[in-house]
């Protein structure tokens, strides 16, 4: 009797220390997929205080808790299952999607230096005001939409850092991953929004520290969006170009990855201690975020530039209608 509890207590014990062992590989799987994602999540955190520009400051977190709730659901609903059934039956399509969300990110950031560059940046943000009363609906739906791509991009990045874990430990992992990723974001979203109103707050304290403090702190918030967003634009360059850079590799083709990699282990020898491994690291991520550059500026050429010129050669290369603005002009100009 004594014999069959002892050997059911060391059974116990034994699977207390596998169950252990899975969470410690979770955790660990869970944190290597969530550095991994780090540029698209920087990204998403500067891009979503946008959506509550232009609404009443109580309308903002509840706002950005449906956003957040919206989120999760991409993630965990929708996303989650697709990818885990590609990683079971089909995992040789990862790299090739992995490559597409890639590109996806270089077309994004390279279309908002263009925006920047060329003026564009402010032609779709509309207030509440003038999109009318239905703007929140409208402004949260979107928001979601937008979050989708996002997400599929944050979770395919994330599954492919766990895809030689067994099926359990990628689901458990990915999971994780939704969770925190999306809690994070959006919890540095809500402080980012609410901080001018703590800075109004404390700039009428009595206390004159806190005063200069808050008016400080109101001063400071445009510049750090600012930052923000620029950071997110390297991240998203930085990592869609480093994806196809080890994606284009994977798939058989070497020269520019080998190039990449002599190049940083060069630096990374010359230069002895620490500072050579991240010197080595620097010239990786430049190259990545050149690529990215390029990349991106490719589609955006695709998407934006050839349509346009396009609509231009068609519209005049065909003849002029009755009633067309240039044939009454040139009509009234006869006359």
């Amino acid at each position: 009797m004594s014999g069959g509890l002892a050997a059911l207590l060391d059974d116990v014990a034994t699977m207390a220390k596998m169950a252990a062992a899975s969470i410690d590989d979770v955790g660990l799987a869970a944190g290597r997929a969530s550095a991994k994602a780090a540029g698209v999540v920087v990204d998403d955190t500067a891009v979503t205080p946008r959506y509550v520009h232009g609404f009443k400051p109580e309308r903002e977190l509840p706002m950005i808790r449906r956003i957040a709730v919206g989120s999760l659901r991409n993630k965990l609903v929708f996303i989650l299952p697709v990818a885990l059934l590609l990683s079971q039956f089909a995992p040789w399509a990862l790299t090739p999607l992995l490559m597409l969300g890639g590109t996806y990110l270089c077309f994004e950031g390279a279309e908002k230096i263009w925006g920047s560059l060329a003026g564009h940046q402010e032609e779709t943000e509309e207030t509440a005001a003038v999109q009318g009363g239905d703007a929140e609906e409208k402004m949260v739906a979107g928001a979601i939409r937008t979050d989708f791509i996002l997400s599929a991009e944050i979770m395919v990045i994330s599954l492919n850092e766990v895809a030689e874990y067994e099926f359990w430990l990628r689901a458990a992992a990915l999971v994780i991953v939704a969770i925190v990723i999306t809690l994070l974001v959006y919890g540095v979203v809500g402080l980012i929004v609410k901080m001018d109103d703590i800075g109004v707050h404390l700039a009428g304290r009595p206390s004159p520290a806190l005063q200069t403090f808050g008016r400080g702190l109101v001063k400071a918030m445009p510049i750090v969006m600012k930052v923000l967003s620029t950071v997110g634009i390297a991240a998203m360059l930085w990592v869609g170009g480093h994806i196809i850079l080890v994606g284009v590799n994977e798939l058989g083709w070497h020269p520019v990855y080998e190039f990449v990699h002599h190049a940083e282990e060069a630096v990374a020898h010359a230069v002895p201690g620490g500072l050579g491994g991240f010197l080595g690291w620097l010239v990786n991520t430049l190259a990545s975020a050149v690529i990215g550059l390029v990349v991106g500026a490719i589609v955006v050429g695709v998407m934006h530039l050839i349509p346009h010129k396009k609509r231009d050669a068609h519209g005049a290369g065909r003849p002029a209608a009755e009633g067309d603005p240039g044939e009454a002009s040139e009509g009234g100009g006869a006359r």
